[in-house]
């Protein structure tokens, strides 16, 4: 069995959409390497940092990504595995790279309850909490409130 513990800057960027782990990132690795009967057994965990732009409101948002992976690469046989051991080597890029890019969110939010932009200003809803918002009314709903306007008016 043999431990380590690596830090490695990235030479390309991992993950496409809202957020990715952006070139030059670096990442912590802590990886086990443990002899098996079929192969290599590597267990580790993977800390790095994602940034991006929040899905609702457009801000720029930086998290934590922590990622535990577990694979064992199979010595080369007759079977088909989706790693192997080659020279007495493993290759954990693909790995540790596929890991970290299912971990990241699908719809990011910069805080759990963020309302987003408002659909007539484009403004930050966050930003414009001062100021009183008129529901919109719904368009099959618009002659019934025309009715009730005038009811009012002749009062």
């Amino acid at each position: 069995m043999r431990e380590h513990r690596l830090t490695i800057p990235l030479t390309e960027q991992w993950g496409e959409g809202l957020v990715a782990v952006e070139k030059g990132e670096e990442i912590d690795l802590d990886v086990r390497l443990e002899s098996v009967h079929e192969g290599i057994l590597v267990t580790g965990e993977v800390d790095s940092t994602y940034r991006g732009e929040c899905g609702r409101c457009l801000n720029p948002i930086a998290e934590p990504v922590e990622v535990e992976f577990q694979e064992l690469f199979a010595y080369p046989g007759e079977e088909a595995n989706d790693f192997e051991v080659q020279d007495d080597h493993v290759d954990l890029e693909t790995l540790v790279r596929d890991a970290v890019v299912l971990a990241l969110p699908f719809q990011p939010v910069c805080q759990p309850d963020c309302p987003g932009l408002d659909p007539e200003t484009g403004e930050r809803l966050t930003e414009s909490a001062g100021k009183e918002q008129d529901a919109p009314v719904d368009p099959r709903w618009a002659a019934l409130q025309q009715i009730t306007d005038q009811g009012n008016a002749a009062e």
